[in-house]
């Protein structure tokens, strides 16, 4: 099928049902107009429903929380309008979320409002604004995508807290200079690479940073689930969920890759921490990424650490 008729067929779907969504979104409250909503709602079901049929398509755009959605695009796009809404709905929810996360109200603030900056818009691009909001789909709730991306943004702080310099690196004079260079590391097979990267990149946002979080950082369940606003046992049973997966995943990638099943499991035993896959690399797109072995991946989560 041609990228033409499926783009068409949505299209179609969108021009039917763009009255009726635009009316039961309140755009015109928020300064949404309806050609802006049409282009939104055709760029998100091109990508995620362009090959399914019409009834599907239909399906999958009524789906959305098409309120929150045009709220989000509407803000990236600078209506001030769309920005007292937004304020008044989450700026106290995001704040909370921001304690629960930090546990101290002025880097609770400091986090928050480091969130704001980025969904207003304060990277400029091509000369036009750049705000987190236009990546927001509707295809889950606004808050709980809000809280994903501050709870990631945590990660990312932590993670840039631990690259300070460390005081045995100064000399007599106080001036410092470079760690030593560690032992050259195993090189690690390139299909292990390539193998782990293919796992990895196929992730959700939310599941890079509860990897990053817990295996990398050394965070604990309960702090991860602050940080998501969820029960410490869904992170439990998310984080062994997603270890056996991907282990099932990075080891279907080395067989297709000519990998026997022998030479696969002897790759996977080894802790590729210790090689020279850049597993950091790998999940930096959205989030920080997680260190995975035989022994790890199998083992199941730290219950009750924290």
């Amino acid at each position: 099928m041609s990228s033409a008729k499926p783009t068409s067929a949505v299209q179609a779907v969108v021009d039917d049902l763009l009255a009726d969504i635009h009316a039961k979104a309140g755009c015109d409250k928020i300064g949404l107009a309806p050609e802006s909503l049409s282009t939104i709602l055709l760029e998100i079901a091109t990508k995620h429903a362009a090959q399914s049929s019409d009834s599907e398509i239909r399906t999958f755009i009524l789906s959305l929380r098409v309120e929150e959605l045009a709220l989000a695009r509407a803000c990236a796009a600078g209506s001030n309008s769309a920005w007292q809404v937004f304020l008044t709905r989450y700026r106290e929810k995001l704040y909370l979320s921001a304690l629960r996360i930090a546990r101290e109200d002025s880097a609770a603030r400091e986090l928050a409002d480091t969130l704001y900056a980025d969904l207003y818009g304060t990277n400029i691009r091509a000369g036009e604004r750049v705000s987190k909001l236009s990546s927001y789909t509707g295809r889950g709730s606004l808050e709980g995508w809000l809280r994903t991306v501050l709870a990631q943004e945590y990660v990312n702080r932590y993670r840039r807290t631990k690259r300070l310099v460390s005081l045995d690196e100064e000399s007599e004079e106080g001036a410092q200079f470079s760690a030593p260079q560690a032992e050259p590391a195993p090189s690690a097979d390139d299909r292990l690479s390539q193998a782990t990267d293919e796992a990895l990149a196929s992730l959700p946002a939310e599941d890079r940073t509860v990897l990053s979080a817990y295996y990398l950082d050394g965070r604990t369940l309960a702090e991860i689930a602050r940080m998501l606003g969820v029960h410490e046992s869904t992170i439990s049973r998310k984080l062994d969920k997603l270890a056996k997966a991907l282990r099932k995943q990075i080891f279907a990638g080395l067989a297709r890759r000519g990998m026997s099943r022998r030479q696969a499991e002897e790759a996977l035993e080894q802790d590729v921490r210790d090689l020279q896959v850049d597993i950091r690399r790998s999940l930096a797109q959205d989030s920080a990424p997680a260190a995975f072995s035989k022994k790890r991946v199998e083992a199941r989560p730290r219950e009750g650490s924290g």
